[in-house]
């Protein structure tokens, strides 16, 4: 038997859905702008894990920090990171956190009950499928601002197990800008909570 060729209201119905869907979609999936470009400047440093000590370039990272340390991690569960988040916190610098809300509902293993019973402020992305950035920007608003990034998560294992990647950028504070700039609309987004284990 022939196939039927939809009718004019059928067709119509079909696309009043589509665009329904797509106004629907538009908010979470149209991009603002296509990038962001601007003169390279500063210092670049990169440690490949397992062959470099990535996480003892990332402590460094920490310790350098005068001022402010905004952090988005997918996976926590590096105690050493945590504890110098909180003697960072300790010597005066405004430390604030971000992390993926599946990959850190439960206490058990991870790091962040560290960083709240010290008092640093903490919260979960939820918008996300996954909130898969890894990051710490350091002193944004310079004079020796610093970003880190990579595929690195904030784990032994891709310290001691992985195949990653840890980039530091110094000294682009336009680049620090921006980085910092995205890390607040993730965190006007975000969850803040007081204690693990969480649920949405």
């Amino acid at each position: 038997m022939p196939e039927r060729c939809p009718g004019p209201r059928h067709r119509a119905r079909g696309l009043l859905a589509a665009l329904a869907l797509a106004a629907f979609l538009a908010p979470a999936f149209t991009p603002a702008a296509a990038s962001q470009r601007m003169p390279a400047s500063g210092e670049v440093e990169v440690a490949f894990t397992p062959r470099d000590d990535a996480e003892k370039l990332l402590l460094k990272v920490i310790g350098s920090a005068r001022r402010s340390l905004q952090v988005q991690a997918y996976a926590f569960t590096s105690r050493r990171i945590a504890d110098a988040l909180v003697a960072a916190q300790a010597r005066g610098v405004a430390v604030e956190v971000l992390a993926d809300a599946k990959m850190n509902q439960r206490e058990k293993g991870n790091a962040l009950p560290r960083l709240l019973a010290a008092g640093v402020p903490v919260a979960l992305e939820t918008r996300y499928a996954a909130a898969h950035n890894k990051l710490l920007i350091a002193d944004a608003d310079g004079p020796h601002c610093a970003v880190a990034t990579g595929s690195y998560n904030f784990t032994w294992s891709a310290q001691n197990r992985n195949a990653e990647n840890v980039l530091v950028l110094r000294d682009n504070c336009a680049l620090a800008g921006a980085y910092r700039d995205n890390w607040q609309r993730h965190r006007a987004q975000a969850t803040p909570i007081t204690r693990l284990p969480w649920k949405p």
